[in-house]
Order: C-alpha cells, then sequence, then structure tokens
C-alpha cells in the first residue's frame, strides 16, 4: 500500500525560550546545519548559542505565533488536509526537528498499512541542510524501524514548468493592483561551503556569478544558489519582468562564515537608500509562511525599508495552501500512485 510524507522544517513547542532552545539545540546541532567537527559544533551550540540566542528568538516567535500554533505547523496542517481530499493515498505531515518526527510520521502510515513511501521535502530547492538531511534521517529511520519500507522522495522541483506556474500565478495575484518598482526574490541563505560541499564535479562550482546559468551542468542538481537563480528567472519570464525591476538575494545568515550574497538586509537597505520608494518581496524558498518570512522580512525587512525612506513594503505570502499549490501537490501525489515501482 503506497501513502505520502510530507516534510517541513519544524518549530518549537511554544514561544517559550524553554522550548525554543531545545528546539534550536536539535536543529543546530545537525550536522548538515553547522557542518564542522562534532566538539567544534558542541562548543558553538551548547557552549555560546543555546546561552544567548533562546531569548532573542523566543522573543521574535512571540511576535507571529498564532492562537492556533505555530504559523509553520498550521499552514503545513492545513496545506495536509486539503491535498488528503483530494488523494485517495494517506498523506501524513512530519517534521525535521520538534515533536512531529519524521519516525512518528512514518510509524503513522506503517500503522495503516503503508509499506510504499512517498516522502514530499518541502523545499522546491534542493540543500544539504534541508532536501539531505530528510533524506538521510528518513532512510536511517527506515533501516532502523522499518525495514519492510520502502522510500521514493520528490526531488527538487524548482524548474518545473507546472510549480513556476503556480508560483507565478500566487505572485500576480498578491501583487494585483499594486504599485510597486522593485521585486526582490529573497531565499533563505546557506554557507557557500554547503553549495561547495555539494558540488558533484569536484570544484566546477565557482560561485561566480556565471557557472549558475550554463546549460546542461551536472553539478545544478545539488547546487542550491543555481536553483534559487533559476526560480528567479523562470518566474520573472513569466511575469514579464522587465530587467532592473527585480533581483535575488539571501537572508537569515548565522556566524561569520561566508554565505550566499547579497544579503537581503542588505539589500533592503540598498535599495531604499537608491531611492525605491515602493517594493514587494516574495520568499520562494519556502512553501509555509514562517518566523524567516513573518518577522524576519515582514516586520525587520520593513522596518530597515523605512528607516531608509522606503514608502511602501509588500510582503507577498508563501504558497501556504493556496487552492492551485494544493491541486498541484495532489497532482503529483497521484501521477506517483499509478507509477509501477519504487525505490528505497
Amino acid at each position: 500500500m503506497k501513502g505520502v510524507l510530507l516534510v517541513n522544517l519544524g518549530s518549537p513547542d511554544s514561544p517559550n525560550p524553554k522550548d525554543v532552545k531545545k528546539y534550536l539545540g536539535e536543529f543546530l546541532m545537525d550536522e548538515r546545519v553547522i557542518d564542522v567537527p562534532f566538539w567544534a559544533r558542541t562548543l558553538l551550540v551548547k557552549g555560546i548559542i543555546l546561552n544567548t540566542r533562546p531569548k532573542a528568538s523566543a522573543k521574535a516567535y512571540q511576535k507571529i505565533w498564532w492562537e492556533e500554533g505555530s504559523p509553520l505547523i498550521v499552514l503545513s496542517e492545513r496545506l495536509q488536509n486539503k491535498i488528503q481530499k483530494q488523494t485517495s493515498l494517506p498523506v501524513a505531515l512530519a517534521m525535521r526537528y520538534g515533536s512531529m518526527t519524521i519516525k512518528n510520521g512514518l510509524q503513522e502510515l506503517a500503522d495503516k498499512g503503508v509499506d510504499e513511501v512517498y516522502l514530499i521535502p518541502l523545499y522546491p530547492q534542493f540543500a544539504m541542510a534541508t532536501t539531505e538531511t530528510i533524506l538521510v534521517l528518513a532512510e536511517e529511520l527506515r533501516q532502523a524501524h522499518f525495514p519492510n519500507m520502502t522510500i521514493d522522495s520528490l526531488p527538487a522541483f524548482y524548474n518545473r514548468e507546472d510549480y513556476i506556474e503556480v508560483l507565478s500565478n500566487s505572485i500576480a495575484k498578491s501583487l494585483e493592483g499594486k504599485d510597486y518598482e522593485h521585486l526582490l526574490f529573497s531565499y533563505h541563505g546557506v554557507p557557500k561551503r554547503h553549495i561547495r560541499k555539494s558540488d558533484i564535479t569536484n570544484g566546477n562550482c565557482k560561485m561566480d556569478g556565471k557557472c549558475c546559468f550554463k546549460k546542461r551542468s551536472k553539478q545544478h542538481e545539488f547546487c542550491y544558489k543555481h536553483q534559487c537563480e533559476m526560480t528567479t528567472v523562470k518566474v520573472a519570464k513569466k511575469l514579464k519582468l522587465k530587467n532592473g525591476t527585480y533581483s535575488t538575494s539571501y537572508q537569515s545568515r548565522l556566524g561569520f562564515d561566508p554565505w550566499l550574497q547579497p544579503y537581503t538586509d542588505r539589500t533592503i537597505e540598498r535599495l531604499g537608500k537608491q531611492g525605491i520608494k515602493k517594493m514587494a518581496i516574495v520568499t520562494p524558498a519556502f512553501v509555509s509562511d514562517c518566523l524567516e518570512t513573518l518577522e524576519e522580512i515582514a516586520m525587520e525587512g520593513e522596518e530597515i525599508f523605512h528607516e531608509v525612506g522606503g514608502k511602501e513594503f509588500t510582503t507577498i505570502p508563501c504558497l501556504n495552501d493556496d487552492a492551485e499549490w494544493v491541486a498541484l501537490m495532489a497532482k503529483w501525489i497521484n501521477d506517483w500512485a499509478v507509477t509501477e515501482t519504487t525505490t528505497a
């Protein structure tokens, strides 16, 4: 029997500093998030970050927390429920971090008789700190607890025309009737070394603004930067955006290592100082609104823009449980359901 497991990032159980600290500890101790030796990661996370960051992060979560709970969890559950109505396969939901574990999600499906799982990481672009860590953990859990289960997974879907169509339509609907001078595509940043580690061509990835756009390059399959850049290019083409009216940036950097640039906060500041009075911003690395979109962009980003003279700052919602997005996800699932084979 076939079933589906949707997997998103996760959230603290509450915006209480104690719960936030527990969540951050699990998240930041992942070797694919902070990819340094265990001793150094332990010193950094448990010795420094968890003694300083939880209170500040808790305040940020408190700003965006909904009555129903974490926005990311609530929106993911809405997506799950709506997809379930459009497919006959059982659909479970899990998070990579937090109490809604992947193990529990797999167990929920196993209890329903599922032995073939379609694992869907809810990330359009591949990254070792998102998609890869989900796939690796799911396989470890399968081997340890569900040896008779097979797992197939949805590859990064950033360049699928049906996804680009849905994303573009969502952006267009959000901007309908609104006047803006610049549309900023802000993606979650990653350290540059993550890009190099994911380079299957052993050094061809230069991150020089050119190799991302080379045609039929092998490293693009796992190159997060390429996949972000091409998402912007494809959406801009679909929306018929003029050159100079849109750009790409990267947010949420942590620590002092070089991360993908340009940085979103500095880009917002620069655009405001250059005289842009009306800007819109979309976050295509996320399919569900969360702390990074609702607080970092919609609150902090807008504050930066106004401080440098900007007037109108439009934050475009993520796809969330948009009807077209739900229908597309259900289609992918139903198409997979009729295939005869899966891969472990």
